[in-house]
């Protein structure tokens, strides 16, 4: 996919300036720039995408069209989790399978993730591309499968994934705008841009243009209405965070608690669950200096489920210590956040301005320990593009 300038912004046929709000600490660099510019580049990825679509639709259809097609989501981290959030709400949408299986398990037990040798779409997710199981793992797919097509979703045109594949028969490269290939460390608005646009390219609706107008509308509520508060509840210095959800929402919390732990350079203790799966046995993080963060789904049945944990935790925990994340308000939740205007949209796009709460807070929580968020470890033993993985040589089928 080509994009246009990086100095504007799509916003319903007009064009204008891509400002984002700017944070009053400066040590939140790009980190905080690249969370703020997220409701502009929502529209920006769907406005490429819908100029693209022809060529996008060229390279699916046929595919789409196999009955016995397997479609499996993969990428490493904050990559892998794209695709773990994507796939259970691609399997309600298409009626077909959707998986998503982590290049790092790919590449290290290749012929389990390629067991059954049928058509195959492998979306593979990259803020770079250049990370060693990029390329490793749709080599892998190659030399397994013998019908395997690659959906490229990247933001970094120079990548070697984006190359690799920008010239290969059965490839097809959708590239995310410039801006989106994040400066940060963590990666944030790659992977709500990802998730986007994987979401408009394998799901289209006619309603697409006005609900991406509400998604970004809603996320830039978030940033105007909710920074402060987020702010003060990172001042609490809490040293543990759970993140609760259901489906699509499970795998956000799963991200919200990387983003956390990454940003604090592990210092505050981050973990993640279903909300049906935390009470066996998982529940035994929470303690007095934990907080607890539950995502509720649009779902009315799943919905309830989200409503039962977050109940539960508030008769554990005080009310301030567990804080409620939904789109449509419930009146006896107690510390709820409504995000507004999504009250219909599916939860997979409920996430981004979700992810957006989460991504402020680790933001907060990283400044409030004294860190640079860019550069949140100094020893560097953990790093922006993952280094010193072997790919060990496999023979395949």
């Amino acid at each position: 996919m080509s994009t246009p300038p990086s100095t504007t912004a799509s916003d319903g046929g007009r064009t204008s300036p891509l400002r984002a709000p700017s944070f009053p600490d400066a040590r939140a660099g790009a980190t905080g720039r690249e969370i703020a510019q997220q409701p502009q580049v929502w529209r920006r990825v769907a406005a490429d995408l819908a100029a693209r679509r022809a060529s996008v639709e060229g390279f699916l259809a046929p595919l789409l069209a196999l009955a016995d097609l397997r479609i499996v989501l993969t990428g490493a981290g904050t990559s892998a989790f794209a695709g773990q959030l994507l796939a259970p709400a691609l399997t309600a949408r298409l009626h077909r399978r959707v998986e998503a299986v982590a290049t790092t398990d790919i590449v290290s037990n290749p012929r389990e993730a390629f067991a059954e040798d049928v058509p195959t779409l492998l979306v593979s997710f990259a803020r770079s591309g250049d990370s060693p199981e990029s390329v490793a793992a749709t080599v892998l797919a190659d030399q397994s499968l013998h019908a395997v097509h690659h959906l490229i979703v990247t933001c970094n045109a120079d990548g070697e994934l984006a190359r690799v594949h920008g010239r290969a028969e059965r490839s097809h490269v959708l590239l995310m705008p410039p801006e989106t290939n994040d400066e940060g460390f963590a990666m944030t608005s790659s992977f709500t841009s990802m998730v986007l646009a994987t979401w408009l390219a394998l799901a289209p609706d006619a309603r697409d243009a006005e609900l991406v107008d509400r998604l970004a509308e809603a996320g830039a509520a978030v940033l105007r209405d909710r920074a402060e508060a987020v702010a003060e509840l990172a001042a609490r210095r809490y040293r543990r965070i759970v993140y609760l959800g259901s489906g699509p929402l499970a795998a956000l919390a799963r991200e919200s608690a990387l983003k956390v732990l990454e940003l604090s350079a592990g210092t505050v203790v981050s973990y993640f669950d279903s909300s049906l799966g935390f009470r066996h046995g998982p529940k035994s993080v929470i303690d007095g200096q934990s907080l607890a963060i539950v995502y509720l789904s649009n779902d009315p049945y799943t919905r309830r489920y989200d409503e039962d944990i977050a109940a539960e935790l508030r008769q554990q925990m005080s009310d301030d210590n567990v804080l409620v994340v939904d789109a449509r308000p419930s009146s006896h939740l107690g510390n709820e956040w409504t995000v507004p205007g999504l009250e219909d949209a599916p939860d997979a796009l409920v996430a981004l301005p979700f992810l957006v709460v989460a991504q402020l807070f680790a933001l907060d929580t990283s400044l409030a320990l004294g860190l640079t968020p860019d550069s949140p470890s100094p020893s560097g033993q953990v790093n922006r593009v993952v280094k010193g993985v072997t790919v060990h040589p496999y023979v395949g089928r």
